[in-house]
């Protein structure tokens, strides 16, 4: 099986250059991999699923033209982690569990979004847990669409301060913690993303870690195919 991973999109209105990136994308490979993985923060915000703006509907066709094509899988990130069976109802597309185990050509590969990892952060991993919490999304679906908007901006803005207070070091990936996950997965290659600093790694005993990045200045994919792995940084249309 071959399969192209990407991750950290971040789509919203003001960057339309990414979901044109999103839709080239997926008609371009669509047809040449097996399957298709969007490994959290497809969109900047997802506030559920009856979302009808421009943006969240733009969304759904991208992914659902798509998923008619070949299997694509989207794992939810700190972002858009209100993505629910809804929207994979509507666009065919299957969500996918953080973190999950897949067989590529035979390989293990531990598939992630990345933030669990980043211990070194004690302030974000609290916040993580709440936004993670059955009870507090259940609380924060059942207010009116309007209102979720508005918390979102809210929350978007707070993160932002925050992450300019704390140095990046503890933003990025511990290695124990992805050391400890690998082991209890016994999978020889690590995929994530969150972090925005594409890369590959070795891990220890012949075990590696690839960094997606995210899309800004380009795009970022990961290509596993007959048993060769390219990391490749693509231009966006420009918007």
């Amino acid at each position: 099986m071959s399969a192209a991973f990407v991750s950290d999109l971040h789509i919203d209105e003001d960057r339309p250059q990414v979901l044109a990136g999103l839709r080239q994308w997926l008609h371009t490979h669509a047809d040449s991999f097996d399957a298709l993985y969007v490994l959290g923060d497809l969109a900047e915000v997802w506030v559920g699923d009856d979302d009808d703006g421009p943006t969240a509907n733009a969304l759904r066709e991208a992914m659902a033209t798509a998923a008619k094509r070949t299997a694509v899988y989207v794992m939810r990130g700190n972002r858009d982690f209100l993505l629910g069976e809804r929207f994979a109802a509507d666009t065919g597309v299957m969500l996918l569990p953080d973190p999950s185990v897949v067989d590529v050509d035979g390989q293990r590969v531990l598939l992630a979004h990345g933030d669990a990892y980043c211990t070194g952060d004690a302030e974000y991993q609290r916040i993580r847990a709440l936004f993670r919490s059955p009870a507090w999304q259940a609380d924060v679906l059942a207010k009116p669409l309007a209102e979720r908007r508005a918390l979102a901006a809210a929350l978007r803005n707070q993160s932002r301060a925050a992450n300019e207070r704390k140095a990046s070091n503890i933003m990025d990936a511990t290695p124990a913690a992805v050391a400890e996950a690998m082991a209890g997965t016994d999978a020889s290659l690590m995929v994530h993303g969150h972090t925005h600093r594409p890369g590959l790694h070795a891990v220890g005993d012949g075990r590696e870690r690839i960094v997606l990045g995210d899309w800004d200045r380009c795009g970022w994919m990961l290509a596993l195919k007959g048993g060769d792995a390219a990391l490749t940084c693509f231009p966006l249309p420009r918007g």
